[in-house]
């Protein structure tokens, strides 16, 4: 994408409104524009990002046997009713009277609605375990929306559903989402560290939450030092390999972590210099909740021996779009974001330092070109503007390399590579930049 062409609408100034680091860098590099109160508007550059973490988050759904399905975001107040949640779940939830007097409902979270389908489709015992999800637009009206997308009203998320026979069936799912999510976060570049969680509105017995440590995270926490080295489980994992998973998750849940909500103080003091606080945001939540649903909406299905039985569920939550604000918490510096290569919306920011050079201009359409037919995307700086504000705004937006190119390294043959993440920079013969960049 020439930058030319590009709709980036940057600011040079830290907004007014924005607290928080994600907040006021999300504004300044043009990914996002408020709607109304915690309600925004994504921009190309954020909607990029956004599209990266959604995929990667489906692509690790995926390989742990989910399916995805898509199910609607206004749903009908009958079926919370049914459930007994409808009353017990706050002004949180945004309730609607369709144009027939019929109670409907923005879907805040969708147990009861995937418990529907479920039953409505699945009777015998040999049709489980089924794991379901979607990611989809959910709107809780939250009293105080503030950190931008980081505590929002309407936010993408990934919510998947767990279907067993019994509570070992259910440990089984439970523990496929465990692993999945440590490797789903760990290829968005962040540290994770799951920690047991208070069950809340959504119910059930067992429950973590995952959290990456940021300087500016929302959360105080507690945890061993231990965590800061334990290594997630390979990309090959075996699913089907129901020990290996529970051994995981034994090693990820043997040391001592808790949110300051959780926090046990003689625990705490008990681990001495081997604890460690630091600050935290959440960006995942599992919780296992057996028969909550299933028992007052009927999703029974029929064992072997005949007997009708409630299934055991569990459901997986990821904030998709919360990622985004969490990343950037994590990864920053005074100049600006800086993206993981995975989640980047683009690899490359190509620079021309002197737009309208015969030669300069010529360099670079090459580099661009080559850049992405070798799938290596590249945001081409092509306006006339000075060498500074390219940078700075090269900086802002956080792409992982910037190639520089200007008349006094070509006439030595060079270019010079940026890499945003340490500083480091490197001249180099084209062909050894491309090299470097998509070899």
């Amino acid at each position: 994408m020439r930058l030319s062409e590009y709709f980036l609408p940057t600011l040079k100034e830290n907004p007014a409104e924005a607290q928080i680091v994600s907040h006021r860098l999300m504004l300044r590099a043009g990914m996002v524009r408020q709607s109304s109160a915690g309600i925004y508007t994504w921009l190309p550059l954020g909607l990029k990002v956004l599209r990266k973490v959604e995929e990667i988050v489906r692509e690790e759904q995926d390989k742990a046997g989910c399916q995805e399905l898509l199910m609607p975001t206004i749903q009908s107040a009958d079926l919370w009713k049914e459930s007994g949640r409808y009353e017990d779940y706050g002004k949180e939830m945004l309730r609607i009277t369709d144009r027939h007097d019929r109670d409907m409902l923005y879907g805040p979270t969708n147990e009861e609605l995937i418990t529907e389908v479920f039953k409505g489709a699945v009777r015998s015992y040999k049709d489980l375990p089924k794991m379901l999800y979607h990611i989809q637009w959910k709107f809780r009206d939250e009293v105080r929306p503030r950190f931008g997308v980081m505590r929002g009203r309407e936010f993408l998320m990934k919510d998947s559903y767990s279907f067993d026979l019994d509570s070992a069936g259910a440990r089984v799912s439970y523990n496929k989402m465990f692993v999945t999510y440590l490797k789903t976060f760990q290829r968005m570049g962040l540290k994770a560290i799951p920690m047991a969680a208070d069950t809340g509105p959504i119910g059930g017995d067992m429950s973590h939450e995952f959290l990456i440590l940021a300087d500016t995270g929302e959360s105080q926490v507690f945890c061993h030092k231990n965590y800061l080295d334990l290594e997630i489980p390979e990309e090959d994992i075996d699913f089907n390999d129901h020990d290996g998973l529970q051994e995981t998750v034994n090693k990820f849940t043997a040391e001592y972590a808790a949110t300051d909500e959780m926090h046990d103080e003689a625990k705490g003091a008990a681990l001495g210099s081997d604890l460690m606080t630091a600050r935290g945001i959440e960006v995942g939540h599992i919780f296992n909740f057996g028969t909550k649903y299933s028992e007052p909406m009927k999703a029974v299905v029929t064992t072997g021996e005949g007997k009708e039985v409630a299934v055991e569920m569990g459901s997986y939550g990821i904030g998709v779009s919360r990622l985004v604000g969490g990343i950037i918490e994590a990864s920053h510096d005074d100049n600006g974001i800086i993206w993981p290569e995975s989640v980047a919306p683009f690899k490359v920011g190509l620079i021309n330092l002197k737009t309208g050079d015969e030669l300069c201009d010529s360099v670079c359409e090459d580099l661009y070109n080559r850049l992405n037919a070798a799938g290596a995307e590249a945001l081409y700086d092509d306006r006339k503007d000075r060498a500074g504000a390219k940078f700075a705004n090269m900086d802002l937006i956080g792409l992982p390399w910037q190639l520089v190119v200007g008349p006094r390294g070509l006439k030595d043959g060079v270019v010079e590579l940026k890499n945003r993440a340490s500083g480091e920079k490197q001249e180099l013969s084209l062909d050894d930049a491309m090299s470097k960049l998509v070899g």
